[in-house]
């Protein structure tokens, strides 16, 4: 009887299995069981045509209650477009004409389809939709569409441009660079205003020679990474740090000026090397410097001079003057870098680092707001053995307050304990959740109407009167 009892038993479980295999192998040529798709539209953002995007990707669900057989899924358009499909582990290639056969999902089951693009050209200025078809054919003769879908542009693109000759450029369409921009000792690259130019990862500006960034009021020079694409659904790649290598100037560099640029999402923004301060290094004016993995501005023993800028965001210093001459005057300097905690400064000046001694010679800061998250974003750092001069007049700084009253003069020392979130309530838009920064001045800030008005600078090209008290910080013409 118990050996009968476990025949049984095997039997039933022996039954009870195929039953499962027979229920999930089961599949219906019924117009009534359809798959379903985490997605109807496959977006790709805009791309530069020519440049592999990164890759989609979406899932193929079959809730139908049966088992559903595709005999094909296939692009529509075929090579026609640039899209490149895997289904599932296979590639929908030129061999199989743009096709696969034979796809099972069975009951309760899902499959992956992976998407990219390189789209040919459009011989068009401006972004131009392209647009395929994933077309999956049922055994049941329905045919299901999942659209693909992107905005094309074409851009001149170039792997290394070294400049040997005096150079100027005017984009007409996007230049996109890949190995970087090399000015070499003796030549002159000029970027002509309205210019736009985007760099790959590891591509930046190394100037040996002379750059001069020749934006103007109405049209600033843009510098950024190349990808237009989104790295999350709210986060395009433009608002994340690091997407480029930004501009260094080396030792031989001299007489450089950046005039109305918008500087953005790089590494490092500005690296100045180590020069002779008998000469100018760098001029910035009237410009942004945002977002940046690295530093925003690092000047070594360098003579520069940064006016009516906002450098903002950085998770190394957003500006750090070891050494030399530097003049900040008329600028905004705000540490809020949203991406890592471990933030540097807004503002560092020392005359020395790692050991190595960098006299600084002159450092001015003069009607500037510099603020922060953290309770000091202002950091002063002297070895006794060599010169260290610098001052401070008509600024708001969140620091705690000093009593030297040569060096430091009509300044707002910001108490920490009276703000809110750091020092961002100065500004029209802190958005955190998307990093959406607006540093123009909100109307209840303390830096309204603190500033001096200062012999020399143009304050009827700044969009003021000259009758009018300035505020602290760059003037909201400075885009963005």
């Amino acid at each position: 009887m118990l050996k009968h009892a476990f025949r049984c038993l095997a039997l039933s479980f022996l039954m009870a299995l195929c039953w499962a295999c027979n229920d999930d192998d089961s599949f219906t040529t019924s117009p009534n069981h359809v798959l379903t798709f985490s997605l109807d539209t496959v977006k790709l953002d805009t791309v530069f045509s020519r440049i592999p995007t990164a890759t989609r990707t979406f899932w193929v669900y079959n809730r139908s209650g049966d088992g559903v057989r595709c005999p094909s899924i296939r692009l529509e358009k075929g090579n026609q477009t640039g899209f490149r499909v895997n289904v599932d582990g296979s590639f929908l290639g030129s061999s199989a004409g743009y096709q696969t056969s034979d796809v099972e999902v069975r009951n309760k089951d899902s499959i992956r389809v992976y998407v990219e693009l390189t789209s040919p050209a459009n011989n068009k200025n401006q972004p131009l939709l392209l647009e395929d078809n994933l077309v999956f054919l049922l055994e049941s003769g329905v045919e299901q569409r999942v659209n693909l879908r992107a905005y094309t542009w074409d851009a001149d693109i170039r792997d290394q441009l070294v400049i040997d000759r005096d150079t100027t450029i005017l984009t007409e369409k996007p230049l996109v660079i890949g190995g970087g921009i090399l000015v070499k000792e003796n030549a002159c690259l000029t970027i002509a205003a309205g210019s736009t130019i985007y760099f790959q990862d590891n591509a930046g500006i190394d100037v040996f020679g002379r750059l001069n960034v020749a934006g103007d009021v109405e049209h600033n020079v843009v510098l950024r990474g190349y990808r237009l694409d989104n790295l999350f659904s709210y986060l395009p790649y433009d608002r994340v740090s690091g997407q480029w290598q930004g501009i260094h100037f080396h030792e031989s560099s001299y007489e450089n000026s950046i005039n109305y640029a918008d500087i953005h999402s790089a590494y490092d923004g500005i690296v100045c090397d180590s020069a002779s301060v008998e000469r100018l290094k760098l001029n910035l004016y009237n410009s942004v410097v945002h977002n940046c993995q690295g530093y925003g501005l690092l000047a070594y023993h360098s003579v520069v001079d940064v006016v009516n800028c906002q450098i903002t965001n950085t998770l190394a210093d957003c500006i750090a003057v070891y050494g030399g001459v530097a003049r900040l005057l008329q600028s905004t300097i705000v540490q809020c870098y949203p991406f890592d905690g471990n933030r540097g400064a807004a503002l560092r000046f020392a005359n020395n680092k790692d050991s190595n001694i960098y006299p600084l010679y002159q450092f001015d800061c003069v009607n500037c707001l510099v603020t922060g998250y953290a309770d000091d974003v202002v950091m002063g750092e002297a070895d006794s053995t060599a010169t260290y001069n610098f001052s401070f007049e008509n600024c708001l700084l969140r620091t705690p307050a000093i009593s030297d009253t040569v060096r430091v003069r009509n300044v707002i020392w910001e108490n920490p304990e009276d703000t809110v979130a750091g020092g961002v309530k100065h500004f029209a838009k802190v958005d955190t959740d998307n990093f959406i920064y607006d540093f123009r001045l909100d109307s209840l800030s303390a830096a309204i109407g603190k500033a001096l008005p200062i012999e020399g600078l143009p304050y009827d090209r700044l969009g003021i009167r000259r009758d009018e008290e300035p505020d602290l910080g760059c003037y909201e013409y400075v885009r963005q």
